[in-house]
């Protein structure tokens, strides 16, 4: 069974904003995945401070379910090897 993957209806009120190398440890991929996502997914929201990119982590967590790849090692060597349920 696939999982299903649910978009927020509402507008998130105060999002959470990570740099690239916090999205790359978090998600355990590498910095480039992060990159070339933002030059490539338009579903994943980012922004620009001081000639830095900063990404919406729900975008992120988004991004990297979307691929079977990043998704395993989103849970292999990312967030997910600390939460249980996602095991």
């Amino acid at each position: 069974m696939a999982d299903k993957i649910i978009l927020p209806s509402k507008e998130i009120i105060t999002p959470i904003w990570i740099s690239v190398s916090e999205a790359a440890s978090l998600g355990g991929v590498g910095g480039k995945t992060i990159r070339r996502a933002i030059k490539t997914d338009p579903n994943l929201r980012f922004r620009i401070v001081k000639n830095r990119y900063q990404i919406e982590f729900g975008s992120l967590l988004y991004f990297l379910h979307k691929n079977t790849k990043l998704k395993n090692k989103l849970k292999d060597f990312g967030l997910g090897q600390y939460v249980k349920e996602w095991k």
